[in-house]
C-alpha cells in the first residue's frame, strides 16, 4: 500500500522558511554555548572522576551534597529515574595522572558518604579519565568527523556532481549543528556516545541525500526540457515515500532505545532521534536547495560567457558592414 499516490509538493518554494528555522535553532544554540563558556564536555573528554551510587532508600541530591561538604568542585545530580535511588557524583581532574592518585577522589566520596549515616549504598559505576587521555579522545573525535566529511565530499563529487557534494556536506554540517544545539537545550554532555551518534547521523544523512541525487541522475535522461529546479523537485517527490518509511521505522527504534535503554544510552538515543529527523529535513530543504542554487548559478554564468563572444562578433560584423557601405 503506497503512502502517497502522486505527490506533487513544491519543496523548493519553502526553502526560505526552512533556512530561517534552521538558523534560528543554531543561533539559539550558539547563544547558550557563549553563556555556558563552551561545550559541556563529558568525562571522556574533560577528564576527572565519575562515581554512580545506588542507595537502598530514597535519597535527595541536597542530602548527598551536605555530606560531601568537605569535597570541593563536585557535581551531584540524580541519575536515571527517581525510583532507582541513584546519584551521580563527578569530580574534576586534579593531581598527577598516574598510579592510585586517580582513585583518590572516588575513595574520598565513598568514605565521606559511609560516615554520613545516609544509609547503605553500592558503587555501581566508577570512571577515571586523566586529562591527557581526555585531550587525545577529543582530537580523535574531531579527526574522525573531518575525515568523514572529506570522504563524503570526494565520493559524491565522483559519483554525481560537485554541486551535489557541496549540498550534502552542508546538510551534514547542518544536522550536526542542530543536534548539538538541541543537546545543549536539554543539558546533555558531549561524550564518546554522542560522538558515535553524530558519526552515525553523518552516514544516515548522506544516504538520504544519495537516494535523491541518484533519482535526479535518472530523471536527467527523461526530463531534459525541464528546469533543474523542477527536476530536483520531482525527484524528491518520487522518493518521498521511501524517505518517510525509512526514517519513520528508524526513528521508532531509536525512540524505543531512548525510553528503555537506560541512562547510559539516553544521550546517544536522543542524538540519533534528532539526527534522523534533521537528516530527513536537510536532505529535502538543505542539500537539494544548495545543489539547485549552485547549478543554476553555474548555468547562468556559462550562458553569459557563451553569449559574450556572440555579441562581440555581431558588433564587429556591423562595423564591417558600415565600412563597406561607406566605401
Amino acid at each position: 500500500m503506497a503512502i502517497f499516490k502522486t505527490p506533487n509538493i513544491d519543496f523548493f518554494r519553502w526553502r526560505g522558511i526552512a533556512f530561517s528555522v534552521s538558523m534560528l535553532i543554531i543561533a539559539a544554540g550558539f547563544v547558550i554555548l557563549v553563556f555556558r563558556g563552551g561545550l559541556p564536555l563529558g568525562i571522556d573528554f574533560s577528564g576527572g572522576t565519575l562515581v554512580i551510587l545506588e542507595f537502598e532508600t530514597p535519597i535527595s541530591e541536597g542530602a548527598v551534597r551536605d555530606s560531601l561538604v568537605s569535597i570541593e568542585e563536585k557535581v551531584i545530580q540524580q541519575y536515571g529515574d527517581a525510583e532507582d535511588n541513584q546519584i551521580l557524583i563527578r569530580l574534576p581532574q586534579s593531581g598527577p595522572e598516574v598510579g592510585a592518585s586517580l582513585e583518590e577522589g572516588a575513595n574520598a566520596v565513598v568514605a565521606a558518604l559511609s560516615e554520613s549515616g545516609l544509609g547503605d549504598f553500592d558503587v555501581i559505576s566508577q570512571e577515571l579519565v586523566g586529562p591527557v587521555i581526555g585531550r587525545e579522545l577529543q582530537q580523535r573525535g574531531v579527526n574522525a568527523f573531518v575525515f568523514a566529511m572529506i570522504g563524503i565530499l570526494i565520493y559524491i563529487s565522483l559519483r554525481f556532481r560537485f554541486s551535489f557534494a557541496i549540498g550534502a556536506v552542508i546538510a551534514v554540517a547542518h544536522d550536526i549543528l542542530i543536534t548539538v544545539s538541541l543537546l545543549m537545550f536539554v543539558g546533555y554532555e558531549i561524550s564518546l556516545n554522542i560522538v558515535a551518534a553524530m558519526l552515525t547521523i553523518t552516514g544516515y544523512s548522506v544516504n538520504d541525500s544519495i537516494v535523491v541525487f541518484d533519482r535526479v541522475r535518472e530523471n536527467l535522461r527523461v526530463m531534459r526540457r525541464d528546469t533543474f529546479t523542477q527536476l530536483v523537485n520531482v525527484s524528491i517527490n518520487q522518493t518521498l515515500a521511501r524517505t518517510i518509511i525509512t526514517s519513520g521505522t528508524t526513528a521508532f527504534a531509536v525512540f524505543s532505545l531512548y525510553l528503555f535503554g537506560g541512562e547510559v544510552l539516553r544521550g546517544f538515543a536522543f542524538s540519533m532521534l534528532i539526527g534522523i529527523i534533521s537528516g530527513t529535513y536537510s536532505t529535502i530543504f538543505i542539500a537539494a536547495a544548495i545543489a539547485i542554487l549552485i547549478t543554476e548559478r553555474k548555468t547562468a554564468r556559462r550562458a553569459k560567457v557563451e553569449a559574450t563572444p556572440a555579441s562581440g562578433l555581431s558588433q564587429r560584423s556591423k562595423k564591417q558592414r558600415r565600412k563597406v557601405r561607406s566605401s
